[in-house]
């Protein structure tokens, strides 16, 4: 154990802890209805899509494609959207609408790999990753909080779930430094993987609900997201 780089495990654990974050901002946000009310958390919802596109198209799909073949890459990408699309048809007939949550669990804990992963090849460009994800998961957090929020559950019930689910980010940066360092065809795969259910989210579940009628405002969140993307591939690269 002593080969491990705790401070990757804390960083890990520090991105993990924005989901928790952003659900105590949107616990403690609870100003009057209004149209501006519902056009500014339309934005922040376009912001975590955003986000997620870049996500999906400037970190797992271009290591996927470095590190696998073009028939591996598009059968895992199709199986990704395949069984997420069959797991949120599943939520529905429930009465869930969990797409965000889903969708951000999807984006951090392959991306908690690949910090894990590059812990020992570059702790720069890992302490970076730690750093985008933290800003990927403060929007998501905000807005899967409100999902769960609206399917019943207690401010405890939906901040201590988050509290959890953001461990799964040092034991996931755990994997990918002791098993997938040296195994980037299996990474590859899992980025596939998960960009394939990532994009089908996005467009299923998020992207219609970050839309107000006769406001144009939230459609500039998802722009906005995506140059946090953009900024945060080219400072890890």
């Amino acid at each position: 154990m002593a080969s491990i780089p705790w401070t990757m495990v804390a960083l890990a654990w520090a991105a993990g802890l924005c989901m928790p974050l952003g659900g105590v901002i949107a616990q403690l946000e609870r100003s009057h209805e209004s149209h501006v009310k519902r056009s500014w958390l339309a934005g922040i919802t376009a912001l975590g899509g955003g986000i997620l596109l870049a996500a999906v198209s400037l970190v797992l799909v271009p290591h996927a494609m470095q590190a696998l073949s073009i028939a591996a890459l598009l059968g895992l990408f199709l199986l990704g959207a395949l069984i997420f699309m069959q797991l949120d048809r599943w939520l529905a007939r429930g009465g869930g609408a969990k797409g965000q949550l889903l969708a951000m669990l999807m984006d951090f804990i392959p991306e908690a790999i690949a910090l894990g992963a590059l812990a020992s090849a570059s702790p720069a460009a890992a302490m970076l990753l730690a750093l985008f994800i933290a800003v990927q998961n403060l929007p998501e957090g905000f807005n899967a909080y409100r999902e769960l929020e609206g399917a019943g559950l207690t401010a405890r019930q939906g901040l201590g779930a988050f509290v959890l689910l953001s461990l799964l980010g040092p034991l996931a940066a755990l994997a990918g430094h002791l098993w997938l360092a040296d195994a980037p065809g299996v990474l590859g795969g899992l980025m596939a993987f998960a960009a394939g259910g990532i994009l089908y989210l996005v467009f299923q579940d998020i992207a219609p609900q970050s839309r107000v009628a006769h406001h144009w405002s939230p459609p500039l969140g998802a722009s906005l997201g995506f140059m946090i993307g953009m900024l945060g591939d080219r400072l890890v690269g």
